[in-house]
């Protein structure tokens, strides 16, 4: 046996190619063609091949395997026997219970596997080589098959592009002919995944990236959204809970943040070998719970130019000063941290780097950067809590990432001055630089450490317009404090790439103040204008009477395991004794809101504050609140221990203002603000920066806030979370109007308002009354909507309405709107459900089902469905009308709503039996209970007999489930409950009975979740 000769690379030093291309210029178009899919598919593959990609006719598995081994004995000039090679694949590529998950890890975590030879020897083989990447090789197929039932297939597929990186499949590309929805493209993805991607041997999990395309629009993203879709048509639980729809798809671009959207550019740019390889081995991350993340563009580049910066500035010696450093000016939400990790995980790498500290200015900043790092990688970041500890990490050789808060590494400085870490090579990242970061403590860091690199991440940076005129006045800038502007990814481009949502803004008129606008008036005589009872009362009675419309408390989404509505908000006042005021009128009011309605829901709402030295700062910064409110007056220490005490009773915790329990406090708040266990939050600075949130949307202020502190507040709303939360909603109780074009304008551009700010309504409006006029004639109801084309122009219109309405319902003035009634909302919305069961039935049916890339807006049905609580009204009214038929027009009633609900649709014999049923004395609700409680027995009773399951552990299983709301496919506790029956048998009875049994259970625990509480 001799190993295989191959020409292999060892790198003489690391390439500064760059990753993203500097500048695309487009080329214009001179085909006027019609472009068939097929044509576009070749296109692509030819220009794939003028970048030394390997074009392959291959088209089923066996040819697949047999160039996958071909191509690793190649890159590791090795030649396997037969007997290997068969280990070596069952064994180490494509073992039978690796999934996308195992084998995502092989390729990032553990990418050379052991051989074991014939002759007993071991020898490594890269499956990819992350050292040297062009020692890869790149092959292109096309119209790769999976007959239906090969390799358990459930039909038959045929992919358009694949990449194979030395024979595996890593990125996939699925095209459209131009003037398709995107959409359509993701939805086939979606389809291949469910039906075959996981087939035969499995390879296709092995694919990290997709890419879709109509020609015209080209997207790509990682296989943690295909994951999550996978693991939502199963069932299973949800790991994460955004990062499943086409929301997190990303464009490409160019360094200077302009789109790379044309398939041509896409596919010379994206696809060159250097930058595909890239992306591959050094700019995905693989979080510590499996989910892979592709970092886009502008985060590709501030990695690089920062790298590069480490390098010249070593190379020149001129470490130690701003030259080797500078900042990056990416926007709040754009992904800083995923960004500094990246950054940092690279930089400690660096042979001649001994230490990367990340350095943070606040403690709460310091616990959520250590979570967000130990998201990314399990112990990636060495946490402190005192100086002592940062001094044995500094000490210690195998601590390279060390996150601590600049207090502490100030603290350091003066307490080991001499020390030997001084004289080491460190990289120094600052995570929102900004004015507290320029003063005693910046300076002490600069001249304690001599070999330094100085790096700033900030989304709103101090220039000299807006540098004030306080502070040390050789440090006003950024720039001055950090060096040069590395790279830059504004609000604007953040909003456009649609990584952020823009900002719906509320101006309320509140009690006329008279003169106390006029700027001549002191501010302490203003502030105390503004606090009077009446304008308070007036305030808080504005934010209970449309919470539920800013926060779309009509509306449910799926958040974890849970189903919510809504979402939650910030209330920031403009000092500590306004926040006592307003937590009390809101309490006040709750209670008497109850007393006069005993049935009005109160919001959960919750109050912090500390010490800050000063609560306006002359440069629109927020003051950074303390952790220690012993600094507190004592009233104000006081009231905040009763309010403390007010969210223990609600939540059964025992926290209070000494240090540890009020950190503690912090921490539990934002864990409840995060999983939407809170409505309100009063605060005064706290959460206003460095906190994130996706389900926020919504900030009501009553304080003076622009510059830095505007843009930081505003953009605690404004997280992608699904296509319900379209925009951060502010409610302002101050003209901030000016200042907010102000901060735009500075932190966008001069032109971004309407970018960075949504339409006004009538925009909104004129477009809804236009669409919805053009469904009513285009399909009145009553007749059918006969032809697939008809339909599918109906569900587009349709979904078309459903997005405006979406943004219309939190305006004040869409209360009441009538351009369509209620009854035609719901009859429209029940034929679009009827259409989604016949095209989801159609494409299941199908081979090749031409109805699978129909994109319906579900999630966005379900906002406004009917719930079961409305149900019962209806049945409780029927019920008082008689309940003997002669009432026809509320039992038309109760049916209609049930079409119209995408939950209830499938309940609908339940619901139709239990208003038969019902009777004509007794509580509704109680009836309605005993009812579903009754059938759910007896439906689990027949289930346990069909299948001959064990009762006993079904019924746990069952209660488990819907506690957890998912039935556990994996480990034991599905096999536990079948009946007796050999694993081996040869026609695979015991897998099919196990999946019948499956979807059996599941079914049932969709059926009856959520009708009487469980």
């Amino acid at each position: 046996m001799t190993d295989a000769p191959a020409r292999h690379y060892d790198p003489i030093a690391v390439s500064a190619e760059s990753t993203v291309v500097a500048e695309y210029v487009p080329q214009p178009g001179t085909d006027t063609r019609h472009q068939t899919e097929a044509e576009l598919e070749r296109q692509l593959i030819g220009i794939l091949q003028s970048q030394a990609y390997e074009y392959l006719p291959i088209t089923t598995e066996a040819d697949l395997i047999a160039n996958l081994r071909r191509q690793l004995e190649k890159l590791n000039q090795v030649a396997f026997s037969d007997a290997e090679w068969q280990r070596f694949f069952t064994e180490r590529i494509a073992g039978a219970a690796d999934g996308v998950i195992e084998k995502t890890v092989r390729i990032h975590d553990d990418p050379v596997q052991l051989l074991v030879r014939d002759d007993g020897t071991v020898k490594n083989i890269a499956l990819i080589d992350t050292r040297s990447i062009h020692n890869n090789s790149l092959q292109v197929i096309n119209q790769y098959e999976h007959p239906a039932g090969e390799g358990g297939a459930r039909r038959a597929t045929r992919y358009d592009v694949t990449v194979l990186v030395n024979g595996l499949p890593m990125v996939h590309i699925e095209l459209k002919r131009r003037g398709v929805d995107l959409r359509e493209a993701f939805n086939q993805i979606d389809r291949y995944q469910r039906d075959s991607f996981w087939a035969g041997s499995g390879l296709f999990d092995y694919v990290q990236l997709f890419v879709i395309s109509n020609g015209t629009l080209t997207k790509y993203y990682s296989n943690t959204v295909r994951r999550q879709r996978l693991d939502e048509a199963s069932d299973v639980r949800r790991r994460r809970k955004t990062s499943n729809s086409f929301e997190f798809t990303s464009w490409w671009a160019d360094a200077a943040n302009r789109p790379i959207q044309d398939l041509t550019a896409f596919a010379t740019t994206f696809f060159a070998r250097h930058t595909l390889l890239a992306v591959l081995t050094r700019y995905c991350v693989l979080t510590a719970d499996r989910m892979l993340l592709v970092m886009r563009p502008y985060q590709i580049v501030a990695t690089e130019r920062i790298l590069r910066k480490i390098e010249t500035a070593s190379n020149y010696r001129k470490w130690g000063s701003v030259a080797a450093g500078g900042y990056v000016w990416h926007t709040t939400g754009s992904g800083k941290t995923l960004t500094s990790f990246k950054t940092a995980q690279l930089a400690s790498r660096l042979s001649d780097i001994d230490k990367v500290l990340f350095v943070v200015d606040r403690k709460d900043l310091d616990y959520q950067t250590i979570r967000e790092y130990d998201r990314f990688q399990k112990g990636a970041a060495n946490s402190n809590t005192s100086t002592a500890v940062l001094k044995r990490q500094l000490e210690d050789p195998d601590a390279r990432i060390i996150v601590t808060t600049i207090q502490k590494l100030s603290n350091f400085i003066v307490a080991n001055r001499g020390h030997s870490v001084f004289d080491g090579h460190v990289v120094i990242i600052f995570d929102e630089c900004h004015r507290s970061q320029f003063g005693d403590m910046h300076s002490a860091i600069t001249r304690a450490f001599r070999k330094y690199h100085l790096f700033g991440f900030t989304g709103t940076p101090i220039f000299a317009a807006n540098a004030g005129s306080g502070g040390d006045p050789l440090l006003k800038t950024t720039e001055q404090a950090f060096g040069e502007r590395l790279h830059t990814y504004t609000i604007v481009d953040a909003i456009t790439d649609r990584n952020v949502l823009p900002f719906r803004i509320d101006y309320v008129n509140t009690i006329k103040v008279g003169a106390v606008a006029d700027k001549k008036v002191p501010a302490i005589d203003t502030e105390r204008a503004l606090l009077a009872p009446e304008r308070i009362r007036q305030v808080v009675d504005y934010t209970l009477d449309h919470f539920g419309q800013k926060t779309k408390r009509s509306q449910a989404y799926q958040l974890r395991e849970q189903r919510v509505r809504g979402f939650n908000a910030l209330f920031a006042t403009a000092s500590i004794e306004a926040a006592k005021r307003f937590y009390d009128r809101f309490m006040a009011a709750q209670g008497e809101r109850r007393e006069r309605d005993p049935g009005y829901q109160k919001l959960t709402i919750g109050l912090i504050y500390s010490f800050a030295p000063n609560e306006e700062q002359p440069d629109g910064l927020l003051s950074e609140e303390g952790f220690d409110p012993s600094r507190l007056d004592q009233s104000s220490r006081d009231f905040l221990d009763d309010a403390i005490e007010d969210y223990n009773e609600m939540f059964g915790m025992n926290f209070d203002t000494s240090s540890d329990g009020f950190e503690n406090y912090y921490k539990d708040l934002s864990r409840r603000l995060k999983e939407r266990q809170i409505d309100l939050v009063i605060v005064v600075n706290m959460f206003l920066t460095g906190f994130d949130a996706t389900t926020l949307n919504t900030l009501f202020v009553d304080k003076n806030l622009r510059s830095h502190g505007l843009i930081q507040a505003y953009s605690r709303t404004n997280r992608i979370l699904n296509s319900v939360k379209t925009y951060g909603n502010i409610v302002s109780f101050r003209n901030l109007e000016d200042a907010t074009n102000d901060a735009i304008a500075l932190f966008g551009n001069k032109d971004a308002g309407g970018i960075v700010l949504l339409k006004p309504y009538v925009e909104y409006e004129t477009e809804y009354i236009a669409k919805a006029e053009e469904l009513l004639d285009a399909y009145p109801l009553g007749l059918q909507i006969a032809g697939e084309s008809a339909q599918k122009d109906f569900i587009a219109l349709f979904g078309q309405i459903l997005r405006v309405r979406n943004i219309l319902t939190s305006f004040d003035e869409f209360a009441g709107d009538r351009t369509l009634t209620d009854r035609q909302l719901d009859d429209y919305k029940s034929i679009y459900l009827e259409l989604y069961t016949q095209f989801r039935r159609d494409r299941e049916a199908d081979k090749e089902s031409i109805n699978d890339d129909v994109v319906f807006e579900i999630e966005l049905i379900k906002q406004v469905e009917i719930g079961v609580d409305y149900i019962l009204m209806l049945v409780a009214q029927h019920r008082e009308a008689g309940g003997d038929g002669t009432d026809a027009e509320t039992r038309v009633a109760i049916s209609r709503a049930v079409d119209a609900s995408p939950t209830l649709r499938d309940k609908k014999d339940l619901i139709e039996q239990f208003v038969d049923t019902v009777s004509l004395l007794g509580d509704v609700d109680e009836q309605w209970r005993a009812f579903v409680l009754d059938r759910r027995e007896k439906e689990l009773e027949a289930i346990i007999a069909d299948e001959r399951l064990r009762p006993g552990p079904t019924q746990r299983l069952v209660e488990d489930a819907f506690r957890d709301g998912v039935v556990p496919s994996g480990g034991t506790r599905i096999t536990g409950i079948l009946p007796p029956a050999s694993r081996f048998t040869p026609d695979g009875s015991a897998a099919t009975a196990r999946q019948r049994v499956l979807d059996k259970l599941r079914a049932y625990i969709e059926r009856f979740r959520g009708l009487t509480g469980f």
